[in-house]
């Protein structure tokens, strides 16, 4: 089978949907299947196939669509500033996704309730299509908009924006999956989306990769006498860290038998530095900074706590139980169902720095309770999250897609392929070609004058690709 896994985020990126498909890529392979690579590179302002370094340049995407697509053309889409930051982000996309191609796949897997519209609004017909959704992109872009855009004249529009987007995401590929019931839940009682949509399902990991990776020295070492309080993960607001720092500053005042490592960057990273000094925490807490031996630093800690206000199911809470430490977490999310309070580590309540103290207390207190839990956690672990166990279960839902999408006649599919060769050959061609009379059927908005020119080879290409109907903008995200 010749899949392709994309996403919507940036890519390669820190993070567990990075880590998931590179994984997910060498399993399947090693099943005998040939798998891609696809997303965005924001620094470099591409799309790209990410394993053969095909690239194309969003800027170039983007030029002729600016033009067409503005506040006098397209209201709907100027509104509010995140939602003209969207659905620019989005067109380049999926223009880029044309362009890059999607004819050779038999199944295109997504990762995310973007690139599931995206990918839905471009794909060959007959190529099946499955989506797994790694977080409630809603869920934090509605909390963003509280945060910063609290008085918007159109905020509630861009809160509408960001749910229909999250109910068309969840809803287009074939099958969708998520990692827990939080998530279905959320999907079918906020979202409408359908119980027989959705399957849950674990995710695998590479559990001897990360062993492997988890020997060697990392060049830190707790100070005698002290254990180790672990954190890894980006230092953005909904992480939580904030609030452990707090909790922190609450077990000092009885114990200093402790030393927390921050492994990490992010927008809030000054923030808790300075909440840490205020608090007098700068000689308890070590902040770390961005770290590739995550592993090598699980292996020296004691504990781990992932104190996120919204999180799915965290591959740092993953890893910490295959090294064997007992997990703190909080009741937030994805997160309960990955512990089972007391047997495999301690959940806490509503951000509540004094039951978080209350935790770190109990584990720093009693050695043989810590090491039990920890022991538990990575028999869960074990019997969890092995990576042939998640690889074969997407595997199942794969066949379930092609089942239900059908696939394209193998004569059209190669005809089509073969004439894809052919605008791939002349793509390189610079002449500017007047876009609106060869390529301006793309667009539901009257021509703009001056005409704008475009690249003749880049956009006989994408013409090409994009399915019959396909227009920017997008006419189903503007039913608010």
């Amino acid at each position: 089978m010749k899949i392709l896994l994309a996403t919507f985020w940036s890519v390669p990126h820190v993070g567990g949907v990075w880590r998931y498909m590179e994984q997910l890529k060498g399993k399947l392979e090693a099943l005998g299947h040939e798998v891609d690579l696809m997303g965005p590179n924001d620094d470099a302002k591409i799309m790209y196939v990410v394993n053969e370094n095909r690239t194309v340049s969003t800027e170039e995407l983007l030029a002729p669509v600016k033009q067409y697509v503005t506040p006098y053309s397209s209201q709907s889409v100027y509104i509010h500033p995140l939602i003209d930051y969207m659905e620019m982000k989005r067109y380049s996309f999926e223009l880029g996704a044309a362009y890059l191609g999607l004819e050779k796949y038999d199944l295109i897997h997504t990762q995310d309730v973007i690139s599931t519209a995206c990918i839905s609004r471009v794909k060959p017909e007959g190529t099946a299509h499955a989506a797994t959704l790694h977080g409630s992109v809603a869920h934090e872009m509605l909390k963003h908009i509280d945060d910063v855009y609290p008085t918007h004249p159109y905020s509630e529009k861009a809160r509408a924006y960001f749910r229909q987007l999250e109910y068309i995401g969840a809803n287009t590929a074939a099958v969708t999956i998520t990692a827990n019931q939080w998530l279905k839940n959320i999907l079918m009682t906020e979202f409408g989306v359908p119980d027989y949509q959705i399957r849950v399902m674990h995710y695998g990991y590479d559990i001897n990769g990360f062993l492997l990776s988890a020997q060697g020295d990392p060049g830190i070492a707790a100070p005698p006498g002290k254990k180790v309080i672990l954190f890894a993960g980006r230092l953005v607001d909904l992480k939580g860290v904030h609030v452990l720092i707090s909790a922190l500053a609450e077990v000092k005042k009885t114990r200093s038998d402790w030393v927390c490592w921050i492994a990490g960057s992010g927008e809030v990273e000054g923030n808790l530095k300075a909440q840490a000094a205020g608090l007098g925490l700068l000689g308890d807490i070590v902040f770390l900074g961005d770290r590739s031996d995550i592993p090598k630093l699980m292996a020296k800690a004691d504990l781990y706590v992932q104190p996120s206000l919204i999180e799915n199911q965290p591959l740092s809470v993953v890893e910490a139980q295959i090294s064997g430490l007992p997990v703190i977490v909080n009741n937030a999310g994805g997160l309960p169902e990955m512990v089972q309070h007391q047997v495999t580590g301690m959940i806490y309540s509503n951000s509540n720095i004094y039951e978080l103290s209350g935790c770190l207390n109990t584990l720093l207190e009693s050695d043989a309770f810590r090491q039990a839990l920890g022991t538990n956690a990575r028999n869960w672990a074990m019997e969890h999250w092995p990576l042939d166990r998640g690889a074969q279960n997407v595997i199942q839902v794969y066949y379930e897609a092609l089942s239900k999408n059908g696939t394209m006649d193998s004569l059209k599919k190669v005809t089509k392929m073969q004439v894809r060769s052919y605008f791939e050959s002349a793509a390189g061609q610079t002449s500017l070609e007047p876009f609106g009379a060869a390529y301006g059927s793309i667009f539901s908005v009257p021509e703009p004058f001056p005409p704008v020119m475009a690249a003749k080879g880049t956009w006989d290409l994408i013409k090409h690709s994009l399915p019959a109907g396909y227009t920017i903008p997008n006419p189903s995200l503007y039913s608010i």
